[in-house]
């Protein structure tokens, strides 16, 4: 387990909750955040998604968590401050910040606009920013941040429901987009209806496109018809049905992160089409190599999105009423949601309500 050496202490007071071990178990934590630099936006977090990658990093699943940890980085809230040379926003704007905090801005891929593959980029929470000092979420009263990672909730999107798109919609997007599977009249497949899943149909939708969700459990195909819009539902462990629908998506947006064989998947796309990975099996799957060869297939990821796909991305969901089926909660109500969302107890993303349910420690 690793744990935090001495920190500088900055001149702004921070609250939030925190981590401590790998109980993963949160609780009131005070600590600092830096001045506003020129170039910082500062604001008061009202809402901040839980990812089931904040279940991950608590718990330090991936080996690499120094604590005390404050997750979060679906955030979203109202600009309270802003640097001198800031030109992107002001005081009273809405606002979010997602995955990422700061890149280098002078790599190939942060002049591509992919700031989401910077080998230098820096996470919300759990990284060590420039001034050496650990990255801490938005499970928190209030944010700092580079305005070049800051984006612009319209107005015509409530603040808690945009906050996991600041993860879970940019995921989703940014493959359908870049796959190609955004143009109408495609025919798409999503496996796994979780938080993912689901934004993955309702983006597919507004693309246009005809959705067929596969999944496991037949007791969500009226779900997924009747409440999230999609045509078609394949009970994966039916064979009857699977070979019913054998060549008939041009691409599959894959959201499963336990072990699961891509090879019945495979079986469901076109000649020329593809799957897209945006779960991480703990351990690699198989892959039948035959199948791709034959049908000229593929099997790729994808990885968030950069910044400016995040905003258009914010813009077209505001646009087309994209948005996620949420569950709000109270600040001490997050240990039990976390362990909610471990047995995917949630339809389909939990939003804590920062503002009017973090409160500060009084001593």
């Amino acid at each position: 387990m690793a744990t935090s050496q001495h920190e500088i202490e900055h001149p702004r007071k921070a609250f939030g909750w925190a981590a401590r071990d790998t109980s993963g178990i949160l609780s009131p934590f005070n600590f600092s955040r830096r001045e506003t630099g020129e170039k910082d936006v500062r604001f008061k977090v009202l809402y901040c998604g839980i990812c089931h990658a904040d279940a991950n990093q608590v718990k330090n699943d991936w080996g690499s968590t120094v604590y005390p940890l404050v997750p979060g980085h679906e955030i979203t809230g109202v600009v309270t401050e802003v640097g001198s040379k800031v030109e992107k926003f002001k005081v009273g704007d809405r606002v979010g910040v997602g995955y990422l905090i700061w890149s280098c801005r002078s790599c190939q891929s942060c002049s591509d606009d992919r700031e989401n593959q910077c080998s230098k980029q820096i996470l919300t929470s759990g990284s060590k920013y420039l001034d050496g000092t650990r990255t801490q979420g938005g499970y928190s009263d209030s944010m700092v941040a580079d305005e070049n990672f800051v984006v612009r909730i319209p107005d015509a999107l409530p603040l808690d429901a945009a906050a996991p798109l600041l993860c879970a919609g940019i995921t989703m997007y940014s493959s359908l987009r870049h796959y190609g599977l955004d143009k109408p009249g495609l025919h798409v497949g999503v496996v796994g209806l979780g938080g993912l899943g689901h934004m993955a149909v309702k983006f597919a939708k507004a693309f246009g496109a005809k959705v067929t969700v596969i999944s496991t459990s037949p007791n969500k195909k009226q779900e997924a018809i009747e409440n999230l819009g999609a045509d078609s539902f394949v009970v994966s462990h039916e064979q009857d049905e699977m070979q019913a629908a054998a060549g008939t998506l041009d691409g599959i947006i894959d959201t499963v992160s336990s072990h699961h064989p891509l090879g019945p998947l495979i079986g469901l796309l076109k000649f020329n089409g593809k799957i897209v990975l945006l779960g991480v099996p703990e351990k690699p799957l198989e892959l039948p190599v035959f199948t791709l060869l034959k049908g000229r297939k593929m099997v790729a990821g994808s990885y968030i999105g950069g910044l400016k796909e995040t905003q258009e991305m914010v813009d077209f969901a505001a646009k087309h009423n994209v948005k996620p089926d949420i569950e709000v909660i109270k600040m001490d109500y997050v240990n039990t949601a976390i362990e909610r969302l471990l047995k995917a107890d949630v339809k389909y993303r939990f939003v804590i309500d920062i503002g009017n349910t973090l409160q500060p420690e009084t001593s």
